[in-house]
């Protein structure tokens, strides 16, 4: 997967924020194997992925419908975001145990 930024961490917890709770963090899993498989796509074709796009995380969560963008006062964002992050420790520390 592409180095995440700020904005990639931003897209995926407004694509969450749209989703019901329930299938959150399932989603959130989904988007970040999708970036990473558009990686690995890109790196061996030299062409964006057909769905997922360049193996960023903000390409693979673009192809959803994102919620409009709320402040840091706003609970349920906050609780996205953080899902976010904690997705993002998961999956570096099991691709390292790989």
């Amino acid at each position: 997967m592409r180095p995440i930024l700020h904005g990639d961490v931003s897209a995926a917890a407004r694509v969450l924020l749209n989703a019901p709770p329930a299938s959150r963090e399932y989603l959130c899993t989904t988007m970040l194997r999708e970036a990473e498989l558009a990686d690995i796509h890109v790196g061996q074709t030299g062409c964006l992925h057909p769905q997922f796009g360049n193996g960023s995380l903000m390409m693979a969560a673009r192809t959803r419908s994102l919620a409009d963008e709320p402040n840091f006062d706003d609970p349920q964002y906050c609780q996205c975001f953080e899902m976010v992050l904690r997705c993002l420790v998961h999956f570096h520390v099991t691709r390292r145990r790989n």
